[in-house]
């Protein structure tokens, strides 16, 4: 137990230290999930109330770069919390904000499962795009409404189907999976995405394909 504890916070202070980025962490609770990142309006949310307390100068975008972590640091340290960058639960009601947010460990590691399993042969950018067609798929009504649900959904990818879903992902599938859990969706919104080369389904062809990337065309 004390040994996952300790793998679970050096995840966290990695994605900290490796993507630039913060994590919205919910301590360790009862049953030791932790709670990875926000979703791209809450992003927003934090950002605005920023700008609104004089902290942050940027645009409201919903990614989490240097200058919103900086920002965040700065309040933390005016309002005498732990100056971390972390924006946790007690920075969170300084802002005067709560999370609605269900991203987990788990969640973070099967989307870094998924990206590796699918999408290790095509560019960084590719990589999140199919991290994003998955959380674009979460929040639409036409799919389940987690992560798992999207990735093990009877026939939606074909990694699940011949096993490599069980793979271990490298260091780029994790940082594309955190991109994408941090608001980068370099799809802009699509729900599918297929490599036209080997792609037999004659449905997929009646999709609208919004950009390629890679190998992969993603449509909607």
């Amino acid at each position: 137990m004390k040994k996952r504890k300790i793998f679970l916070f050096m995840l966290a202070l990695f994605a900290i230290l490796y993507s630039g980025t913060f994590v919205l962490i919910d301590a360790f609770s009862s049953n030791e999930e932790i709670v990875i990142t926000a979703s791209q309006s809450e992003n927003k949310q934090i950002q605005q109330r920023l700008k609104e307390l004089g902290y942050y100068t940027g645009n409201i975008d919903g990614i989490i770069g240097s200058q919103s972590l900086r920002a965040i640091k700065n309040f933390q340290r005016d309002y005498g919390l732990t100056v971390d960058g972390i924006v946790g639960p007690k920075t969170l009601s300084a802002l005067g904000l709560s999370s609605s947010s269900s991203y987990t460990s788990q969640d973070l590691y099967l989307l870094a499962k998924c990206v590796h399993a699918e999408a290790r042969g095509e560019p960084y950018v590719g990589q999140v795009a199919v991290a994003a067609v998955i959380l674009n798929r979460v929040d639409s009504p036409e799919f389940p409404n987690t992560i798992s649900g999207v990735i093990y959904q009877p026939w939606a990818f074909t990694a699940v189907n011949d096993g490599q879903i069980n793979l271990e992902p490298n260091d780029s599938a994790y940082s594309a999976a955190k991109d994408a859990l941090n608001g980068w969706d370099p799809t802009y919104g699509c729900l599918y995405y297929y490599n036209p080369k080997t792609a037999t389904s004659e449905w997929i062809w009646s999709r609208t394909p919004v950009v390629t990337i890679g190998e992969h065309v993603f449509a909607i």
